[in-house]
């Protein structure tokens, strides 16, 4: 049978209301009674309730995560980020894929409300407008991470995609390409025209030419559009010889796609890939990448949460821009 406050009240000797005044340290009992207290109660194995603990406080101790899939690595990682920050702060978290479906999504922000967590961290990109004002109109504090439509939030967190992708064009011109394509993803709406805004700007700062067959959409993000995108440019009269993919999902495919056709990476074709997901570095041949912090994404996201939790909202907001590096691996080489 679990031991109630009741039980350590008898044992100590004092009421069961002194004992729950030290458990949640009133300044009211004295430190060496709560300190008494508080030891007799580890040795008797108390734990305490999180449903009582909520009526007390007014807080679930939980905080709501959404995700746009749970089987997107990318976000795994964020996730590890959250839940470090989360458990080293005394909270659990409540998580959720939208899977990038309005009614899904309507039903996470009913299902949130109802296990009334303490705040909202939302991760998938495409999170709809209506759920997040419906969030913020029940005064759940939210943070939203990479979001496409993040203007709608006062506190957020962003990668440097313009920059990122600045960079990785730029590796493979100074390899020497001059034919060089981007494969996006058509529906991670902000993210991708982010990257996409990045490769042209040091395409024209190098003043190369961008032929619009070489600015090619998929609809995904996943490795088999990842294929897709390798016929495309792989059925042009003159094709590309380096193409700097959205995310490593569409580059891992793009791998695939080469190697169908007989083509050698790096040797005929170099490839590049985007965020440094576990598995880039394990690719053959191993991915030129950009990384993305995502392990601190997740814990910086999950401390300015739990910063609104703390202090009463005021009229400002917070925006925090986090920057990654590239990662030269054995995708990308000079022009033969």
């Amino acid at each position: 049978m679990a031991v109630t406050i009741k039980d350590i009240a008898k044992r100590v000797g004092v009421s069961h209301t002194t004992v729950s005044r030290a458990l949640l340290g009133n300044s009211l009992i004295s430190d060496e009674t709560s300190e008494r207290i508080r030891r007799i109660a580890t040795e008797m194995g108390y734990q305490p309730s999180a449903a009582a603990r909520s009526l007390k406080t007014n807080r679930s101790q939980v905080l709501g995560v959404i995700v746009s899939s749970l089987d997107d690595p990318f976000f795994s990682e964020i996730l590890q980020g959250i839940e470090e920050s989360a458990q080293e702060n005394g909270f659990s978290l409540f998580i959720a894929a939208s899977q990038r479906d309005p009614n899904r999504e309507r039903k996470i922000v009913q299902a949130m409300m109802e296990h009334r967590v303490d705040g909202v961290i939302i991760c998938s990109t495409s999170f709809g407008t209506v759920q997040g004002r419906q969030l913020l109109e029940h005064g759940f504090p939210t943070v939203v991470v990479n979001n496409q439509s993040a203007e709608n939030f006062r506190y957020s967190i962003y990668h440097d995609d313009v920059d990122g992708c600045r960079q990785v064009t730029r590796h493979l011109i100074n390899l020497g390409h001059r034919h060089i394509a981007y494969l996006g993803n058509a529906l991670s709406g902000r993210t991708t025209l982010d990257r996409l805004s990045g490769f042209r700007q040091e395409m024209e700062s190098a003043r190369l030419p961008i032929p619009s067959e070489y600015l090619h959409q998929v609809e995904g993000g996943n490795p088999e559009h990842g294929v897709a995108g390798a016929e495309h440019f792989l059925s042009l009269p003159i094709r590309p010889s380096a193409i700097v993919c959205f995310n490593d999902l569409l580059a891992t495919g793009m791998l695939k796609g080469m190697r169908a056709a007989g083509l050698d990476v790096p040797t005929d074709i170099s490839v590049t890939g985007f965020d440094n997901i576990t598995f880039s570095a394990y690719t053959d041949p191993p991915l030129t990448t950009f990384d993305q912090p995502k392990h601190y994404i997740g814990m910086e996201a999950t401390r300015l949460l739990l910063d609104l939790l703390r202090q009463a909202p005021d009229n400002g907001e917070k925006v925090k821009m986090l920057k990654g590096k590239l990662l030269v691996r054995g995708s990308t080489a000079s022009v033969h």
